[in-house]
């Protein structure tokens, strides 16, 4: 029976250029988006200090991370589309490696989760169709503003996106980092393609499910030109409804996709079970004992687990790793905490996750400061 502690080995290439990857327990530092490249998209030294302060996951996924202009959505969001940007990661991957972490490049495009202020010289996002987001807004560089109509993309259009996405690759592994992730869930710009809700094209990239999958096939086969398959994940999100997403027939969709991802023997699929992002209805909860009947490799968890319900789906054999997002934000120490059976610090404070500076970010205790009764700096929480 496998637990949160145990170590996992994940394989090395079949020619031997990269070897297995040796995780020291079975805890995923889930991708998290916190906004502090500045405006010129660039790694710092404050973003090495946090990682490397939570290099006790057995894996680091790094924040959502653009691999073009035209796929930016967030503010102050990292980028890995020029090599300025690779030697700025190459702080933050030094600093988890000196720390004896192992971190993973997650490789985004937002497609109509953007706005045309984030690339004014390049117009409105684009997308698989001419469908906008139908709910909230966007927060810009200028404001919070309604979403636009996308551009559907030409055909040129996907074969630059697939480049861009190869380019990111290549530059990831200038930057130091162990592997990439490729981000095809909640509803950015390969989820797009992916599900029926935002995918209205009548051509190869579109109809058919095996159509519809094309792209996130295509991507593949670019980055495992660059990088072995061993060292590339993919994350998807077959219950979520995070930026207006629900396919009509997810099982329809996301089991075949599983099982023609088996075929890539790639590091990891990465699935964001859990609800709390919100649930589209579209039939039941897509569960990961589904996707493992036709997924046999590596499986990462993911979306409001806790401690318990992450052994239990570790002790049924329906994922082999475990993603804790929120609760790694308040608890850099989150793999001692759990070792120890300690409480964990509450991750409801939300005001400054996403604001400049280390407060919210770098500022909070681990356990044991907190238990000797060490003064911490506003908002720093120690436990409940």
């Amino acid at each position: 029976m496998a637990t949160l502690l145990e170590r996992l080995t994940i394989p090395g290439s079949d020619d031997g250029r990269f070897g297995p990857l040796n995780l020291k327990n079975r805890v995923v530092m889930a991708p998290l988006t916190r906004g502090r490249a500045g405006v010129e998209r660039l790694p710092n030294a404050l973003m090495a200090e946090y990682y490397a302060q939570r290099a006790e996951a057995g894996l680091i996924i790094s924040e959502a991370t653009s691999v073009n202009e035209i796929g930016l959505g967030w503010n102050e969001s990292p980028g890995i589309y020029t090599e300025a940007q690779a030697v700025a990661w190459q702080q933050v991957t030094d600093a988890v490696h000196a720390a004896q972490g192992l971190i993973f490049c997650q490789l985004w495009h937002c497609g109509r989760a953007s706005h045309s202020l984030f690339h004014p010289h390049l117009g409105v996002p684009v997308a698989p169709s001419a469908i906008a987001i139908g709910d909230d807004q966007i927060h810009t560089p200028q404001g919070k503003m309604p979403y636009e109509t996308p551009r559907p993309m030409q055909l040129s259009d996907i074969e630059q996106t697939i480049a861009d996405y190869q380019r990111a690759a290549r530059l990831a592994m200038l930057a130091g980092f162990d592997g990439v992730e490729i981000h095809g869930a909640n509803g950015y710009l390969i989820d797009e393609f992916l599900q029926d809700t935002t995918n209205q094209r009548t051509d190869e990239y579109g109809g058919s499910v095996e159509n519809r999958c094309r792209l996130l096939m295509q991507i593949i086969d670019a980055i495992t030109a660059v990088w072995p398959a061993c060292r590339v994940g993919v994350r998807l999100s077959p219950n979520g409804s995070f930026n207006d997403m629900g396919d009509s027939n997810p099982r329809a969709l996301f089991l075949p996709l599983a099982q023609q991802l088996a075929t890539k023997s790639l590091a990891y699929l990465h699935i964001m079970d859990g609800l709390e992002f919100g649930f589209h209805g579209n039939g039941g909860p897509i569960m990961l004992s589904e996707l493992r009947s036709v997924y046999p490799g590596v499986i990462i968890g993911n979306v409001g687990y806790t401690r318990d319900l992450a052994q239990m789906r570790l002790s049924q054999g329906d994922a082999d790793l475990i993603a804790f997002g929120r609760p790694f934000i308040t608890n850099p120490d989150l793999v001692r905490r759990i070792e120890h059976d300690w409480p964990w610090a509450p991750s409801s404070d939300m005001r400054y996750w996403y604001t400049p500076g280390a407060k919210g970010y770098t500022d909070y205790a681990p356990y044991e400061a907190c238990a000797k009764g060490a003064a911490m700096p506003e908002p720093a929480l120690c436990h409940a």
